[in-house]
């Protein structure tokens, strides 16, 4: 029997659309495979947000193709929807999928056995479409994704992702339940809802609907572990959200909310619809709400034209927030996007010392908060070898890894834990009795 092996970059919307590949392939007699070597088929699921994103897929293609020459290479993603051609042309890719077409992916393998490298790029779907649900298969992960929106009607000026990813859907909220009682049933202890502006979910629906509205009813589920939200935007974020989380012990007290810059003027240059006091306030909001959350962010240095000044005032909003984690990103110019054209581009070296700033100073706020817990129990679920975070590891409620020594606890696991040490590099915690 032939088998597949599959391969994610990027984010969690790539995660849920790779779980969706994973169980066509495997509802048409596929097997995965352990690891690339044993593989007839290896599927790469593309990420193309940097330059950077771009690299590690190529290269991974060449280093795929040197350890197993005789498997056909299939990639597929955003960069395959962004420039095809450039990847048909590295060695060793015998197909390449746009994103309308990677739910055919099955098909093609079955149906076209061929040694050369055409593009499959189907157009994407149009405005107001309804997204179809995908079922879910993990591959041995503890915890899946369920994608519940897809695409995006925004245009920040540096963002090339509504050009790879559509116009924003939504999928219908009977459809999102029917998937998550399955899940649950199926004894997964932890269920996360992502989208690619997962903030907007529902506006576009025929009666529109609403995301908490949509989590009260998830809530309802009987048998429902826990549920985790994935990034949202600051503008879309309904504060309703945070008061229904602090009543319900399965609602995870995490939330991500870019913010991207902390200076007015370059969030204007950035056509981010929102203010770095407007930021600030909504996470105190929050706070307030849910004062153990664990409150995170994305970060874009280095934006052009981006002065010292407009980097220190960043730094400063970090500093005054109560953010306990930061994703710091260097601007990656994506042609096609306004932002590409713009002047003012920020020297390598100042860039590396910038980020290095900010990464610091998102150490210390994340060491800070990691330490407000010690000796205090929480509870957390037990994940899998395969999240590549290594054995006897657990995420609690509010977003803090932890290595649970002593006794080895099954994956998919809600737990009670007990942290017992916190160190900069990690956090060590026991089983509470």
């Amino acid at each position: 029997m032939s088998k597949f092996y599959l391969t994610t970059f990027g984010c969690r919307c790539n995660q849920a659309d790779s779980a969706a590949i994973r169980a066509r392939l495997c509802a048409s007699a596929l097997l995965e495979a352990a690891g690339s070597r044993e593989a007839d088929l290896i599927v790469i699921n593309s990420c193309t947000v940097t330059q950077r994103a771009d690299q590690q897929v190529r290269q991974a293609i060449r280093r795929l193709h040197r350890e197993n020459p005789g498997a056909r290479i299939v990639v597929t993603g955003c960069y395959a929807e962004r420039d095809p051609e450039t990847l048909a042309a590295v060695c060793g890719v015998s197909r390449v999928l746009g994103n309308a077409d990677k739910d055919r992916l099955a098909e093609v393998w079955r149906d076209d056995p061929g040694p050369t490298a055409p593009v499959l790029k189907t157009p994407l779907p149009s405005r107001g479409d309804t997204l179809a649900m995908s079922a879910s298969q993990t591959g041995a992960r503890t915890r899946p994704y369920v994608k519940v929106q897809d695409g995006c009607d925004s245009r920040c000026s540096y963002c090339i992702v509504p050009y790879v990813r559509g116009p924003g859907r939504s999928a219908a909220p009977e459809d999102i339940l029917e998937e998550i009682r399955r899940l649950a049933a199926a004894g997964y202890q932890e269920i996360v809802l992502t989208g690619v502006h997962l903030g907007s979910y529902g506006r576009r629906l025929q009666p529109p609907a609403r995301l908490t509205e949509l989590l009260r009813r998830i809530l309802a589920i009987p048998g429902l572990g826990r549920i985790r939200l994935s990034s949202i935007e600051p503008m879309d974020f309904d504060r309703d959200m945070a008061t229904l989380a602090a009543g319900h012990p399965a609602f995870a007290p995490h939330f991500h909310i870019p913010l991207q810059s902390g200076s007015d003027r370059i969030l204007r240059l950035m056509r981010r619809p929102y203010s770095a006091a407007q930021f600030l306030n909504l996470l105190h909001h929050i706070q307030s709400s849910l004062p153990a959350a664990g409150l995170g962010s994305d970060v874009l240095v280095g934006f052009p034209g981006e002065t010292d000044a407009d980097f220190d005032t960043t730094c400063e909003i970090v500093r005054q927030s109560p953010l306990t984690y930061l994703h710091v990103f260097p601007f990656s110019p994506r042609e096609g996007t306004e932002a590409c054209t713009f002047p003012g581009r920020i020297p390598p070296g100042v860039l590396h010392d910038r980020c290095r700033a900010l990464r610091e100073i998102s150490a210390e706020k994340n060491i800070a908060f990691r330490q407000r817990f010690a000796g205090k129990v929480l509870p957390a679920v037990s994940l899998a070898v395969e999240e590549g975070l290594g054995e006897s590891i657990a995420l609690t409620g509010n977003y803090i890894h932890v290595h649970v020594t002593g006794t080895a606890v099954p994956p998919n696991r809600l737990v009670n834990i007990r942290i017992d040490e916190v160190l900069p590099a990690g956090t060590q915690a026991s089983l509470a009795v």
